[in-house]
């Protein structure tokens, strides 16, 4: 079987899907936007840089057209992309996917393939607990249920996306899961790897070796609440002394994290942007990943800490909270928002030892199943059933 992947960009977690995808499949893969490292800086990460693992080796690209006046990823019209349409009348593939529907590229593309008589699959990660303003939820509700009508297959790459599909309705036999995944032996590997060096993994950050560590990662932006998990950890400071923070990230709101700390004695670790190859080293230092946000479609960094044997604690307003942290099992949940129950769940890690070995075994056990295979054989199982008779 043949299949086309219309992406924006080259993305590092999204590399290792495609090469299981072209393990199983003739995969081409078209890419609308060449990202350069000042923009990796403007959306969120607060520094230039350029990815240090493959993005790019593994399976077959293209680079398309981007005829965009002002190209980026980051607005509809920030990649367009014409020649989308000659491309897949050309190569006769059997399905195109497109990694959204938030880019002008991927309805260039999902049109070219009604057009060529392709079946079109969509593969985003949009969930109902968006925050969305009222006047929107109102005109999605009449909107939605009509644009979906230009894809024939539906990959879910999680509960609350499957939900989301439903409720605009979409028929259950046009949903398949491919559920969001990283390199989980690539996270292992390499965190192992950092856990035996000498001194340990937290010597190269400077933390005490017996210290309970908390893990933020992230980009340090108002939607992912790093301030909050500050205050929780000065909360649980006042009671368990031994707990301290680790930041693994940058962004607009490093200074004002930088001075609460300065303000509160709070302690913990600022090491700043860490790249793939980096941020193994960062959860094997840890005890936990602390992930507070508000506005997370998915959580991309709970499938890191899980595939090196790390709990996650997340707000209930996280995307993979249903599917991967079983509260008490593979971490906990808490309110978005409620920086009391955060710290509550934190001191449950503090004062449980044992049960935090119990959760790392089965952190490792439920990321088993969101793994690159499993992303690729849903949509081979999607491209075997499909129909693209209207539905």
């Amino acid at each position: 079987m043949r299949l086309a992947v219309v992406a924006s960009h080259p993305v590092q977690y999204q590399a290792p899907w495609y090469r299981a995808l072209s393990a199983r499949v003739d995969l081409r893969v078209f890419f609308a936007h060449r990202l350069r490292p000042s923009e990796q800086a403007e959306a969120g990460f607060g520094v230039p840089f350029e990815w240090d693992v493959p993005v790019l080796d593994g399976y077959d690209y293209v680079w398309l057209e981007n005829r965009a006046a002002r190209p980026g990823v980051g607005h509809f019209r920030g990649c367009d992309t014409p020649g989308i349409g000659a491309a897949l009348a050309r190569e006769r593939f059997d399905a195109v996917v497109v990694n959204g529907w938030q880019l002008l590229s991927y309805w260039q593309a999902a049109r070219a393939a009604r057009r060529a008589g392709v079946a079109a699959m969509v593969r985003g990660d949009s969930q109902l607990a968006t925050p969305r303003s009222v006047v929107r939820r109102s005109a999605k509700r009449v909107v939605y249920p009509r644009l979906l009508k230009a894809f024939d297959a539906f990959l879910a790459v999680g509960q609350r996306n499957e939900a989301y599909y439903r409720h605009y309705g979409v028929p259950a036999s046009r949903i398949f899961r491919s559920p969001h995944c990283v390199d989980n032996a690539f996270f292992a590997r390499t965190a192992g790897a950092a856990r035996a060096q000498s001194g340990g993994a937290r010597a190269a950050f400077g933390l005490p070796p017996d210290a309970l560590v908390f893990l933020f990662a992230g980009r340090l932006v108002d939607g992912k609440r790093p301030l909050d998990f500050l205050a929780a950890l000065d909360a649980v400071r006042r009671t368990d002394p031994a707990a301290v923070g680790l930041v693994a990230g940058d962004g607009p709101l490093r200074p004002a994290m930088e001075a609460h700390a300065a303000a509160h004695g709070t302690s913990c670790v600022m090491a700043g942007f860490l790249n793939q190859r980096q941020i193994p080293s960062a959860y094997a230092a840890s005890d936990a990943l602390v992930l507070p946000s508000i506005d997370e479609t998915w959580g991309l960094v709970v499938n890191e800490a899980m595939a090196t044997g790390l709990p996650a604690i997340v707000s209930d307003a996280v995307g993979c909270a249903p599917d991967l942290v079983g509260d008490g099992a593979t971490g906990h949940r808490f309110p978005q928002g409620d920086v009391s129950a955060l710290a509550d769940r934190m001191r449950c890690v503090a004062r449980a030892p044992a049960r935090g070995k119990a959760m790392r075994q089965a952190a490792l056990e439920r990321i088993s199943g969101y793994s690159p295979e499993a992303a690729a054989e849903g949509v081979v199982a999607a491209m075997e059933q499909v129909s693209i008779n209207p539905w």
